[in-house]
């Protein structure tokens, strides 16, 4: 697809007409999950994200050891999702990759995802590990107050009892991810 760069954000410009359709429906589906989340759901709601920023994301080839390695979803600390992740990544494919979900504790084993996502109960971790996926192409997704400004790329937020993202697009281009404008602008801009 081509892409025009304007600022941090990178636009979609034209697109197929049935893409074009397949991108504002997830979109409007994220925004809808923006809106209706409550605490309640909260971790369903966020793999539910976790799932859509695949669609989202598009990671340099070197990413992926072949064309057909899954995208790997992963969880550093004790997993808040019970099954809900697995749940809602099962048998899908983003780009002809399918998923898969892996439990973490170390960056070592985070430089083999292409989405992290950081528990809150990580807190006293996660800078040493941000710190070590810096040259990798990982797109890291945490929910403490600071992710971000630690070098985290989309942090989630609970506000006004609905899940709330806000991304960094200068972390996310550092680490060689294009985030497509349609996602950026459901975010809170770091």
């Amino acid at each position: 697809m081509p892409r025009e760069r304007t600022d941090s954000r990178i636009s979609l410009s034209r697109t197929e007409p049935a893409i074009r359709y397949f991108v504002v429906a997830i979109v409007a589906a994220m925004g809808s999950l923006l809106a209706q989340s409550s605490v309640a759901d909260e971790y369903p709601v966020k793999a539910a994200f976790l799932f859509n920023f695949a669609k989202f994301v598009e990671w340099p080839p070197l990413a992926f050891k072949g064309p057909e390695d899954p995208i790997a979803i992963c969880v550093l600390g004790q997993n808040p999702f019970g099954s809900a992740l697995e749940n809602v990544v099962h048998d899908k494919t983003v780009a002809n990759r399918a998923f898969v979900v892996r439990e973490i504790s170390n960056a070592q084993q985070a430089a083999k995802c292409q989405i992290i996502f950081v528990t809150a109960l990580e807190q006293k971790h996660y800078r040493v590990l941000l710190e070590g996926l810096k040259a990798q192409s990982v797109l890291t997704v945490g929910e403490a107050d600071d992710f971000s400004a630690n070098g985290g790329i989309i942090n989630f937020k609970l506000k006004d009892a609905r899940v709330r993202i806000e991304i960094d697009a200068n972390a996310a281009q550092r680490a060689g991810l294009r985030i497509s404008s349609k996602l950026l602008s459901l975010a809170e801009r770091k």
